[in-house]
């Protein structure tokens, strides 16, 4: 798996192309999803995840805010109140602590991004 890439003099991603790769990978075709984490920094975690449909991924929470940024398909996050039907170009942010789950309607990639507390 690539390592993040610097970002000391900015960093640009071609989405397409790392939903391409990541669909080739092993863990994408056993489990029907599979993510790469793009940037690691002191701050800030952007992590892509591309899934195929009716793939899950189960409950869990992040001890970060984070954002969940649609850039292909429908995904269905389970909260514990409702759920929330993100289609390309949605933009869901969860606060942190707050219990999730993921589901993909359809083929699906999304941006994953989690602030870190210095």
């Amino acid at each position: 798996m690539p390592k993040p890439e610097p970002v000391d003099h900015g960093a640009i991603f071609d989405v397409t192309e790392l939903d391409q790769e990541v669909r080739a990978e092993a863990t994408f075709e056993r489990n029907g999803y599979a993510a790469r984490t793009l940037v690691r920094t002191a701050d800030l975690r952007i992590v892509f995840i591309a899934m195929s449909e009716g793939s899950h991924i189960k409950e869990h929470e992040a001890s970060e805010t984070a954002s969940i940024h649609v850039v292909k398909g429908h995904v269905r996050v389970g909260l514990a109140d409702r759920a929330a039907d993100l289609r390309e170009g949605q933009l869901l942010v969860l606060d942190s602590g707050l219990r999730h789950d993921v589901e993909a309607a359809a083929d699906s990639a999304f941006l994953l991004t989690l602030g870190w507390s210095k």
